[in-house]
């Protein structure tokens, strides 16, 4: 007897539930992440702060078998591991750790061109630090989850991959 060893085909994230589900060819859920999305809700225009809705892609794969809670600024590793003495020396900081999945927009005047591009707004799904609350709406735009979660997804997934936000 074989055994069905699902194949990833896309990712979709519920911004109401605050989930990130990896999806096999058929729409079956593969994996469930919680997650945190845009404090200020959804929308796509640039400097809103919001999650974008819509159609996306993976656009690029950013922290390939670097260490857990590795700190990132402008998609660079700074050399930084985060710790909580790191945190309190930088309170203001949004920390990016351990790997980020830039997205790009596929919907042309929704998520994608002038005043709502997805990838030129920087909107990523990244790792956070694990003090902070994963199924509430907290970021800045961008989709956090914990970083053992990011770094399984990162694993399982590649540029080109359909992301779903809604």
């Amino acid at each position: 007897m074989s055994h069905y060893n699902p194949t990833v085909s896309s990712i979709s994230v519920s911004l109401d539930n605050q989930t990130l589900t990896l999806l096999d060819e058929c729409g079956g859920a593969v994996a469930r992440y919680a997650v945190s999305t845009a404090v200020n809700g959804a929308g796509e225009e640039n400097g809103s702060g919001c999650t974008p809705m819509g159609r996306h892609f993976i656009r690029a794969k950013i922290g390939d078998k670097l260490p857990a809670n590795t700190v990132f600024r402008a998609r660079r590793p700074t050399g930084e591991i985060y710790t909580p003495e790191l945190a309190a020396k930088h309170p203001d900081r949004d920390w990016i750790l351990s790997r980020i999945l830039w997205l790009c927009g596929l919907e042309p005047g929704k998520n994608r061109g002038f005043g709502v591009d997805t990838f030129r707004r920087f909107i990523y799904i990244h790792g956070t630090p694990d003090t902070e609350p994963m199924g509430l709406a907290l970021s800045h735009g961008c989709i956090r989850m914990r970083n053992d979660d990011v770094i399984e997804l990162f694993d399982r997934v590649h540029p080109g991959m359909l992301v779903i936000i809604c």
